[in-house]
């Protein structure tokens, strides 16, 4: 809903204030009734009360047409009687508070209370800002005002009756004490406040509200309160238990962000015997536990922190203690009370519904389990709510893994802690946002850095998180030891963990950007999953379903962590090496995906071959670990694996026209691949690696070419039967391309090698597109698509149809390069769509295309001077960075 015309706080038309009193006044008079308008004689009257102009009807019809030159001519139109406005009810703010005030009262009739609430809210937040003052009802706008504002109380008591039957008594019950101030007969409003009463207050102070109410009516109008309230009150007498919130604390501040995550624990509490709350530490697991417990529809709820318990057998002894059914409770000495604390626990909580919150068990686990399997198949009623850094096993246990906060959760949060511990504190807001990036969502971490305020600003805090488990620490003394640093906070889950457990966090620290299962089994072998269950289980991997399949992360503060450990142990070198190796392998396997062709399903099935949009999405998702990987394969001049990631990464950036970062690449490899000579193994490998960043310098976005071209020509020979072959043998004839005849350029685009006579073929529409022969490239053009037709590549095929599309746009062929721009898309699935929008534009969807866009006969087999602004053949430096 896209409110366009305001009334209720301010004037405005789509943004722009109206300000000219009597423009102001006719839109009111005209947004009184959207649908038939207003006659020109009430107009007259609402807009000159006091004196007549000399031709009302004209004055209006000119007071019109200045709204429609200020707002647009469709903005008014006319009626028999007068004029109307053209919005629909939902774009006018004054109608659109009555549609949502008819909504909320209907979805509370159907029982959908979170649906009235949400349009109550809606409503009130079109109301928000408008003047409580008294209105002049001779202006328009004023009395407009004055009509709505009984609506406002209609959502002000509906938002309120929805808090309550949702159960969130604290929030409900202000607002209906003030609804029964205001409108004392509403029973309606009285039965919710005695239900929210009982429970927040307790069930005498309900009934004797329900009292005093009962006598006033009594003796001012001689009647009884009706069914509904007296029903309430027979609940009350019925002597049910008091409600009990037992270690329940109320909260310190505002719970920030977890509003669904509350609602969906409620849903699971309400399908399932216990529920557990997992995820790492410093994630608000208790402060959600504590949320749900005050909201419980269980009128008895215990709150038992399991921190301090360090031994498993110790679990149910602590618990009966905090209940008051341990072995100093009344009736232990005397001997009639049980020594089993399972029965003392059960004998606590009654035989009626019941919550017991069991608050961080990780570290007890097997203790916690029995304890809670012991409780639930003894009682039918009892629900059990679990906190804990890892599951607890059991069937009868639903999971629900808490997630971190969102940016602008934790951008709140931040502010609000900053802002309380210095009250003047400068937040920008684009530093506040890049910090909290860098903060994983733990609640924990954002409060921590908030604190820093104190002494640092906003950009300082930032620039130090480097050494975070430094920075972040001092939490509020009000909270336990293990959360008043974040160090501790990981060593907490960390000395939980086997020893082969530590081993694999520290070594899988090494990839910033998280891993795949089967990354984890090339570096640990066949005992991989059973260690990434552990770590998983414990909250020290997140795991995800993405496109490119299963793939587990780590938290930048776990990370961080279990790096430190590693190089406490002297196991960097190793690590490293590990990370190589598997990057090498996963280099090599696909270091020429772009140049295949896409399998059908059968045939992918028979074979397990991935085609190149499978391959794409796979060389995505690892992309934040083969740059830093290559770093190291530079650093520690390891040629077979620098030739394999420059190959996979180039061909990435080509894809997504990322041109340059991939020059950059290009330029960085460069050196070192002139001086590498490939094992036989490597030599494809070495060629892709090549050919890729010769087409990438032939754009004309970087240094010289020559390295690369040395590079590519010095490799022994390949047969033009693949793209890669038939790329090289065209790139590395270049220099002898020399105008006025081309000749080595005719003799390629005459081959019989389909693919060599293709890829010609496309460097040739660049040239005699040079040379002004526009009618030869179209030819050349239309020759791609012939030559390349048995050809099963999508790249390939999208190539020719690309070209001809750009050429035609070029010479105002419009309909003809629509023709051949659309026969493009079809061609392209999945990933490769994304290349379509540059065709136009004259970037390549292919290697092969792209390495003949630069092609230009002023310069021979030179390069097109750069035009992105730096990446000029001096911003070597920039470049560096750009790719890593």
């Amino acid at each position: 809903m896209t409110i366009d015309l305001t009334l209720l706080p301010r004037v405005a038309h789509r943004g722009q204030e109206i300000t000219a009193p009597r423009l102001r006044g006719l839109l009111a008079l005209l947004a009184g009734d959207l649908r038939t308008g207003c006659g020109t004689e009430r107009l007259v009257a609402g807009l000159w009360p006091d004196e007549l102009p000399e031709r009302p009807a004209k004055a209006v019809q000119v007071l019109v047409s200045r709204a429609r030159a200020q707002l647009g001519a469709d903005v008014i139109a006319g009626t028999p009687t007068g004029y109307r406005l053209t919005f629909a009810e939902d774009q006018v703010d004054s109608s659109a508070l009555l549609l949502h005030a008819a909504a909320s009262a209907d979805r509370a009739r159907a029982g959908d209370h979170a649906g009235s609430l949400a349009a109550a809210e809606a409503g009130l937040a079109l109301w928000e800002g408008t003047p409580d003052e008294a209105y002049d009802t001779d202006d328009p706008v004023a009395a407009l005002r004055t009509e709505r504002a009984p609506v406002r109380g209609t959502l002000i008591r509906a938002r309120a009756l929805a808090l309550a039957r949702l159960g969130r008594h604290a929030e409900a019950a202000g607002p209906l004490t003030a609804a029964a101030s205001e409108h004392p007969r509403d029973e309606e409003v009285l039965v919710e406040l005695l239900r929210v009463e009982a429970v927040t207050a307790g069930p005498s102070a309900a009934l004797m509200r329900y009292e005093a109410y009962r006598r006033d009516l009594r003796e001012t109008l001689g009647t009884d309160p009706g069914a509904g309230l007296k029903a309430v009150q027979r609940e009350l007498l019925r002597g049910e238990a008091p409600v009990v919130r037992h270690g329940v604390p109320h909260e310190p501040n505002p719970l920030l962000g977890r509003d669904e995550d509350i609602a969906a624990v409620r849903r699971l509490l309400s399908a399932s015997r216990a529920v557990n709350v997992v995820g790492p530490g410093g994630l608000g697991k208790t402060r959600l536990a504590h949320a749900v417990s005050r909201r419980a529809e269980q009128r008895v709820v215990y709150f038992v922190p399991l921190a301090g318990v360090t031994a498993d057998e110790d679990v149910a002894a602590e618990v009966a203690s905090a209940l008051g059914a341990g072995e100093g409770r009344a009736g232990a000495l005397s001997g009639h009370a049980s020594a089993d604390p399972v029965s003392g626990i059960l004998g606590v909580l009654g035989s009626g519904p019941a919550l017991l919150v069991l608050d961080n068990c990780e570290q007890v686990i097997r203790g916690a389990a029995d304890l809670v399997q012991a409780l639930v198949s003894s009682s039918k009623d009892l629900r059990v709510l679990a906190t804990s850094r890892a599951p607890l096993g059991l069937t009868s246990e639903a999971v629900y893994a808490l997630p971190e906060l969102g940016l602008d959760t934790s951008v709140e949060l931040l502010t609000q802690r900053a802002r309380a511990a210095r009250p003047g504190v400068e937040l920008p807001p684009d530093a506040v946002a890049g910090l909290c990036r860098h903060l994983d969502g733990l609640p924990l971490a954002v409060e921590l850095a908030a604190v820093r305020v104190r002494a640092l600003s906003v950009p300082e805090i930032a620039r130090r998180l480097g050494d975070r488990f430094a920075l972040l620490r001092g939490g509020a003394r009000d909270v336990p030891e293990r959360h008043r640093t974040l160090h501790a906070v990981v060593d907490w889950s960390w000395n939980l963990l086997d020893e082969d457990a530590r081993a694999a966090l520290r070594t899988l620290s090494v990839f910033p950007g998280g891993f795949s299962a089967e990354a984890a089994e090339h570096v640990f072998g066949e005992d991989a999953l059973f260690l990434l269950e552990q770590l998983a289980d414990q909250s020290l991997l997140t795991v995800s379903d993405t496109p490119a399949g299963v793939r587990f992360r780590m938290l930048e503060t776990v990370r961080e962590f279990s790096a430190s450990r590693r190089a406490e142990a002297g196991e960097d070198e190793e690590a490293v090496g590990r990370f190589l190796a598997w990057a090498r392998d996963f280099g090599v396997a696909y270091h020429d995906w772009i140049f295949g062709s896409e399998p059908s399903p059968s045939s992918r099935l028979r074979s397990g071959r991935e085609g190149p949009i499978a391959a794409r999405e796979r060389v995505r998702a690892e992309q934040d670990n083969l740059v830093p990987a290559l770093r190291h394969a530079l650093a520690r001049t390891d040629g077979p694996t620098a030739a394999a990631l420059t190959a996979v990464l180039a061909a990435l950036w080509s894809t997504g026209s990322d041109y340059p970062r991939l020059t950059a690449l290009a330029a960085d490899t460069g050196p070192p691949l002139s001086h590498y000579h490939p094992e036989p193994e490597y030599v494809e490998v070495a060629r892709a690696a090549a050919v890729l960043c010769t087409a990438s310098l032939f754009m004309g976005y970087g240094p010289h070419v020559v390295r690369q071209l040395v590079t590519l020509r010095r490799l022994p020979p390949a047969p033009p039967d693949t793209l890669v072959g038939a790329t090289a043998v065209v790139l590395s004839a270049v220099p002898e391309m020399l105008p006025p005849d081309y000749e080595v350029l005719r003799k390629l685009c005459d081959s019989e090698q389909p693919l060599l006579a293709g890829v010609a073929e496309c460097v040739a529409t660049y040239v005699w597109e040079y040379e002004h022969d526009i009618d030869r490239a179209l030819a050349s053009a239309r020759r791609i698509i012939t030559v390349l037709a048995p050809v099963d590549n999508p790249f390939l095929q999208v190539m020719g149809y690309a070209r001809l599309g750009e050429l035609c746009l070029k010479t105002e062929q419009g309909e003809a390069a629509y023709g051949y721009l659309k026969a493009c898309s079809r061609r392209c699935r999945g990933s490769a769509a994304s290349t379509t929008s540059s065709a136009s534009a004259g970037a390549s969807p292919s290697p092969a295309c792209s390495a003949a866009i630069p092609m230009r006969p002023s310069t021979g087999c030179g390069r097109r001077r750069a035009t992105t602004p730096g990446t000029s053949p001096g911003s070597r430096r920039w470049g560096r960075r750009r790719w890593r």
